[in-house]
């Protein structure tokens, strides 16, 4: 027997995630009423929501700074989205804001991997070789692997754990962001700065 799907429910599961009215409506359901569910359902497809938006234009946008208490690190970001409407709302302003923090508390050197030079990545390849000398081949391959994916994770601001959510990265915050706006939202690019580097 199916749990009928107040409208109490429904506005919850808005407020909690940010998506439609419709959308919570038919996650809810689905789920057949349960608010958990319900919220895997909708974080599913506003993954898949964010691949078919990836390709738009995203001409519009947000010029954001933050400078840190104290004055000793400050950050200047551009994240662009597709229409002037989504630039001046409010959660895409305070998603910008967060990722200044992220970038001031955590100091990433790329937005994603593909900037990641092939340079730096041979060089930090080297040196996790150059740590598993003398190990089975198959082992220090693995080993190699890892020790890379670690360096990404931390130079890549979409791989970096989101400061604010742990649990999750900011790849998901961002996928999260798309979904409650309907548009494709790309973090073009950004520059930190420490006082004395």
């Amino acid at each position: 027997m199916s749990t009928p799907v107040t409208a109490k429910m429904v506005n919850d599961l808005r407020i909690q995630t940010g998506a439609g009215l419709l959308d919570c409506k038919k996650a809810l359901v689905e789920a057949n009423g349960s608010t958990e569910e319900a919220i895997t359902i909708l974080r599913k497809k506003g993954v898949a929501s964010a691949a078919k938006k990836a390709d738009r234009t995203t001409k519009e946008g947000l010029i954001d700074s933050y400078i840190h208490v104290g004055g000793k690190v400050g950050v200047l970001i551009e994240v662009n989205c597709e229409t002037d409407f989504v630039a001046r709302n409010d959660g895409f302003r305070a998603f910008v804001r967060d990722l200044c923090l992220q970038i001031a508390a955590t100091d990433p050197l790329y937005v994603s991997r593909e900037q990641v030079p092939e340079a730096d990545l041979a060089k930090e390849r080297e040196i996790a070789a150059a740590q598993v000398q003398g190990k089975p081949p198959a082992a220090a391959q693995k080993i190699v692997d890892g020790k890379l994916e670690k360096y990404l994770s931390t130079v890549c601001l979409v791989d970096q754990s989101f400061v604010k959510v742990p649990e999750k990265t900011v790849k998901d915050i961002l996928t999260e962001a798309i979904a409650k706006t309907g548009e494709n939202i790309q973090i073009r690019r950004f520059v930190r700065f420490k006082l004395g580097s």
